[in-house]
């Protein structure tokens, strides 16, 4: 999840984007290699995280902590207004919803599922994104309708073909993460979030905290010293994953029309399964294979009618 787009466009009520300036071309053309390639690549490194001895929530919060400590204090050292207390709620909320929902489910699921069948289902936020755009009035077209059917139909041949099926934590997990993004996600301009980078800090920062949280309920420790992939992972995961892509993120929610800054939901997946396949030792069933070409055509369907 990691980390970490507004997959529908605003309702009149909904602030816009602020456009984009010449000079910010490649920075936009940066932000979406980032979520394209890097978002797509941190399904693999939280498996080998996983993998080499590192609990799950324990490991999500460590990243996000650190992650969010580096972005704010920089920003502060920078003359970055420190958030107010409004501004703080508002990234707790995004913290919960995005990271600690979102990407959670992404890390709990990992435990029991490859990291290649995890992007595919995550890759249906869109569908969720849509449904909610469409509860605040602004109702799916005919095209898009059809993409949100053939989306979940995609999902239920995934489900019943693939590893999924006898997975049913990680089956109810990977339903509330997608669902809890997009939620953040389409509500993410209505929120009193600080301004900048200092959005995300916040974001990761609280969330951070949540997932700390959950760790100690769930009483979890270290069994044994994790493996040095693990720990290249983890630092992968807290460099590129959190602090350049989830900004990234929160730059292209500002500044792109929002069907340009969902269309990593596409990309992910096929950057994670052949990620799977090479490095991980990972397979794909015929199931998963036609689910994925279910998902991705019904988000790619979805995108270009909402361009």
């Amino acid at each position: 999840m990691a980390s970490l787009s507004s997959p529908t466009t605003p309702s009149s009520s909904m602030p816009a984007a602020a456009p984009l300036a010449e000079g910010s071309r490649a920075m936009l053309v940066f932000c979406l290699f980032a979520l394209y390639v890097i978002w797509g690549s941190t399904y693999l490194a939280v498996h080998w995280a996983l993998q080499g001895g590192l609990p799950p929530f324990l490991m999500a919060s460590v990243r996000f902590l650190t992650a969010g400590l580096i972005l704010y204090t920089a920003l502060r050292l920078r003359g970055a207004a420190n958030p107010t207390a409004r501004q703080w709620a508002g990234g707790a909320v995004l913290g919960v919803l995005l990271l600690l929902l979102g990407n959670g489910a992404v890390v709990f699921s990992q435990q029991s599922v490859s990291s290649g069948v995890v992007a595919l289902v995550v890759g249906s936020v869109p569908l969720w994104a849509a449904l909610f755009s469409g509860l605040q009035g602004q109702w799916p077209g005919r095209a898009e309708r059809w993409g949100l059917a053939i989306g979940f139909c995609g999902l239920i041949v995934l489900n019943m073909g693939s590893e999924l099926r006898g997975n049913t934590w990680a089956t109810l997990a990977l339903c509330v993460g997608p669902m809890s993004w997009a939620l953040g996600s389409v509500i993410s301009r209505r929120l009193p979030l600080a301004g900048g980078l200092m959005a995300s800090a916040t974001q990761m920062l609280t969330g951070g905290v949540f997932f700390l949280l959950v760790s100690l309920l769930r009483g979890e420790h270290l069994t044994a010293v994790p493996s040095a992939k693990a720990l290249l992972s983890l630092g992968y995961l807290i460099i590129f994953g959190s602090l350049v892509a989830f900004s990234a993120y929160g730059y292209l929610l500002r500044h792109t029309r929002p069907a340009l800054a969902m269309s990593y939901a596409y990309v992910n997946p096929m950057v994670a399964v052949l990620l799977g396949v090479a490095l991980a030792g990972e397979s794909l069933s015929l199931g998963g294979l036609v689910a994925m070409g279910a998902i991705l055509g019904s988000v790619v369907l979805i995108t270009r009618a909402r361009a």
